[in-house]
């Protein structure tokens, strides 16, 4: 394969070439570098990576350009497969490649560029924390290589792999000078633009400032005025056939430019970009199939809606009629013998899946990216217009619901099923007899969808929405064939969940079992366990929808979420578990407590779990336990507060993993002492869980906290507000410091009422300035924000 890799031939024109050449894909080199890719892939770094490292280091050292530039492009190829391996030794590698960017031989730059770019991705956000300093100084410098255009459109484009994944905190810092490099070539390849009619560079670069404006968001703001003239330019004046990707990737570039900086800085320009969009929309009709232009125009419409929001919609009239028609792309498929076959090649963009007996299933995949990308670009339009979407709900409902099984393309699928929520919630604003028509449409196909889908990723997002669409349409919407089947299918997944488990402890016995084997098993039982979270996301949108009287029909389920919590049970498995009976408790009491046998132990253990997720579901289901459970629940409650108190007062309670479940706690011992205060000293614990807030990380939690601490301060309650009332600057920080954080919003109905007891305060002169002065510049500033919009 590496000999292979050395079959180059000397090209004097190679690096001045302005077109990437068809054959540059099918030579021997590139065939060699496929295979390495897949044997690296299939055999796993621990083989791979120790038989061909002292091959590659001997071939970077040949002083035939041809060696050097094998080895750069291997170490790409295995990049994928050799990951573990190869992460080890990073910095060892990165040094190593970035020599090469200044190699006398272009091609050999080219190669290194390569690497480094290929890097950015399998290596990312690694890659780009460790090494961001070396690799964009060494990028920016091999982009100035005027002489040779191939080399310097490489170095762009390895520069896009690398801002991409690039944390934008570490960005910013190179901003200045990204920019600055980046608007000079731009400038200077436009003018070769204007003079000789080459655009390889352009193209690229045009991408290279979209990717570093998309990564830099408003911090682009102030370079917003040095791009957008030229790119307009481009847009405007880049019409003739050869120019179309350049036109396609500039159209892409100012819509990302646009959401990037946001709707006030891109307002001004936001009527006349739009106005160039639509000249060439009008146009679409005369664009061909294969216009590159196609998919940017898509992309950069739904943008442009992220960007105007409501003031989008005027324009859907235009955007529609393409976007649907690319929506709509029915691939073309054949069933082929092996003689058939032979007529046919891959290289005509055919792929073919071997049905064994001497057939093959062949489809043509192009198009395909472009009907995922419409897709997803109507999911946009109704996620963003809402009601101003409703005119195009009916076609739009009747093109997604058949591509649930559409199985050529996982990303249709998923659009498909992102799209059936948003679709209802556009709906609404026609009354209920539309909506529930709409519902009866899809309802079927999603279930069934949910029994069928091959592809766990895929899978999550079906039932995700499904859950959306019960949550939205309430009490009512399934009727008992959909129950029968949703049971029948639900109950197969959780038995399927603890098959998989029992085959992955098998393969951990297995005398073939070794690290990299556990990598794999721990993958596919986070996979396993998103899903649970999906069953947990249905189950909790029935519960919501038909309180108790699902619960007949959730018995048949009921032994298998009482096996997810067993002690000897994965953590995951106790959490989600756990979190389907806090739901029952919920939704379903009193009437729940006829099952409390099953779930109560567990529940109150949970306190004490190690585990914090284990620990913050048990706690808030005493929390609903006492906010909803009734009467029966009440000597729980009484167990479970020094259950919560111990676990609040642990050491490291309010580190970074345990705050979340410390929180859940706190807002527990709240509820109980609120809506159950016989189960409770309160007397004696609310000192202590005054001086426990306020809770910075569950929003949730801390709106129920708040809720109740406002009728304490509303009952005049001795023990909050202390003698004298020598609490309230304890008070005021509390409430300061929820505001500053974002635990109280303005439309929360508690931020009213907390807005008043500060105005209270405000008229008692000594009181007020000695609440004030305990405040910092900040908190100052959230309790004016409080005061003036609530």
């Amino acid at each position: 394969m590496l000999a292979m890799m050395v079959d180059l031939e000397e090209d004097e024109e190679w690096a001045m070439t302005d077109e990437l050449e068809e054959d540059d894909f099918d030579s021997n080199a590139v065939a060699g570098e496929s295979a390495l890719d897949r044997i690296a892939c299939g055999l796993g770094g621990k083989i791979v990576l120790p038989m061909i490292k002292q091959h590659i280091m001997t071939m970077l050292q040949n002083p035939d350009w041809k060696y050097r530039h094998a080895g750069l492009m291997a170490l790409s190829a295995i990049g994928e497969g050799c990951h573990q391996q190869m992460e080890a030794i990073l910095s060892e590698i990165v040094s190593f490649v970035l020599l090469f960017c200044s190699d006398p031989h272009p091609r050999v730059r080219y190669a290194a560029c390569n690497a480094i770019g290929q890097m950015a991705t399998d290596f990312a956000p690694t890659f780009q924390k460790k090494f961001h300093d070396k690799v964009i100084s060494a990028l920016l410098q091999t982009m100035e290589d005027q002489t040779n255009p191939r080399v310097q459109a490489h170095a762009a484009a390895a520069l896009i792999n690398f801002t991409e994944d690039c944390p934008k905190s570490l960005l910013v810092p190179y901003l200045e000078s990204l920019v600055q490099h980046l608007h000079v070539i731009m400038v200077a390849k436009l003018q070769e633009l204007i003079q000789k009619g080459t655009k390889l560079v352009l193209e690229q670069v045009v991408t290279s400032i979209a990717s570093v404006a998309d990564t830099a968001e408003e911090k682009f703001v102030p370079y917003y005025d040095l791009f957008m003239p030229s790119l307009k330019h481009i847009v405007e004046n880049a019409v003739q056939k050869e120019l179309r990707l350049l036109r396609g990737k500039t159209i892409e570039c100012i819509s990302l430019i646009g959401l990037a900086v946001g709707k006030e800085k891109f307002m001004p320009d936001a009527s006349a970009v739009m106005q160039l969009l639509l000249k060439t929309q009008t146009d679409f009709n005369d664009l061909e199939d294969d216009d590159p232009q196609i998919s940017y125009m898509i992309s950069a419409w739904a943008r442009m809606c992220k960007i105007l929001g409501k003031e989008f919609q005027q324009y859907l009239p235009v955007v529609m009629g393409p976007l649907m028609k690319t929506a709509s792309i029915k691939p073309e498929v054949a069933l082929l013998d092996t003689q058939d076959m032979e007529n046919i090649s891959e290289d005509d963009g055919w792929e073919f899946v071997n049905l064994g007996d001497q057939q093959s299933f062949g489809i043509k995949t192009a198009g395909l990216e472009e009907k995922a990308t419409a897709c997803q670009m109507l999911v946009c339009y109704a996620k963003e217009l809402k009601e101003g979407f409703v005119e195009y709900t009916e076609q739009v409902v009747k093109l997604m619901v058949p591509l649930l099984k559409f199985y050529f393309h996982d990303g249709v699928r998923v659009a498909a099923a992102e799209s059936m929520p948003l679709l209802l919630e556009c709906a609404r604003v026609r009354g209920p007899d539309y909506l529930t028509q709409m519902w009866h449409f899809m309802c079927d196909a999603l279930i069934k969808s949910i029994g069928t889908e091959p592809d766990s990723d895929v899978l999550s997002e079906i039932m995700h929405a499904f859950a959306k669409c019960v949550e939205l349409m309430g009490d009512g919407c399934l009727n008992t064939e959909h129950f029968e089947e949703l049971g029948g299918i639900l109950k197969g997944k959780l038995e399927e969940h603890f098959k998989n488990q029992e085959l992955r402890q098998a393969k951990r016995q297995d005398e073939d079992y070794d690290e990299q084997v556990e990598e794999t098993l721990q993958d596919e039982d986070e996979n396993d366990v998103y899903i649970l979270t999906k069953v947990s996301d249905i189950l909790h949108s029935v519960f919501s929808a038909y309180k108790e009287k699902v619960l007949p029909w959730f018995e048949q389920l009921m032994p298998l979420i009482v096996q997810l919590i067993c002690p000897s049970r994965p953590w995951a498995d106790r959490q989600w578990g756990l979190c389907i009976f806090d739901d029952v408790v919920e939704h379903c009491s009193p009437t729940s407590f006829k099952y409390a046998d099953l779930f109560l132990r567990p529940m109150l253990q949970s306190l004490v779990d190690a585990s914090p997720e284990v620990r913050q579901a048990g706690a808030y289901g005493v929390g609903v336990m006492a906010q909803y459970g009734g009467e029966s629940y009440r000597p729980f409650c009484t167990e479970a507060i020094a259950l919560l108190v111990g676990a609040i007062q642990a050491a490291e309670s309010r580190s970074k993993e345990n705050v979340n479940a410390t929180e859940n706690c706190i807002s527990a011992v709240g509820k109980v002492m609120r809506f159950r205060p016989e189960c409770a000293n309160v007397t004696e614990i609310l000192p202590h869980w005054l001086a426990w807030l306020p809770l910075n990380e569950d929003k949730e939690e801390a709106a129920h906290t708040f809720d109740f601490l406002c009728d304490l301060i509303e009952s005049n309650n001795p023990i909050v507000l202390g003698p004298d009332n020598s609490n309230l600057p304890k008070i005021f920080l509390i409430i300061a410091e929820g505001v500053a954080n974002e635990s109280v919003k303005s439309e929360d109905a508690c931020s009213k009422r907390l807005a008043n007891v500060v105005r209270q305060v405000q008229t008692s002169g000594g009181l007020w300035t000695q609440c004030i002065s305990s405040l910092n510049e900040a908190q100052t500033k959230a309790l004016q924000s409080l005061l003036s919009s609530a």
